[in-house]
């Protein structure tokens, strides 16, 4: 049996302001099926989250680089 699928979840490449975002809601809202867009503000813990994985990334380039060395 197939799965159902009741939303999707979209993460933009980056932040962008309100009113550069009103065009993108707009088109998304267009799409068939679609009945509700709710955008998400970011916040602190966005920034905490995007700081944790970005160390840990470079912990795991340098151990890698150390590791070919």
């Amino acid at each position: 049996m197939a799965d159902h699928y009741n939303a999707f979840i979209v993460i933009l490449e980056g932040d962008i302001r309100d009113e550069n975002a009103e065009p993108l809601i707009n088109a998304i809202k267009q799409l068939r099926g679609v009945l509700e867009v709710q955008p998400h503000v970011g916040d602190m813990s966005d920034a905490i989250a995007t700081a944790r994985v970005k160390s840990e990334m470079l912990i795991k380039w340098r151990e890698a680089l150390e590791g070919k060395l």
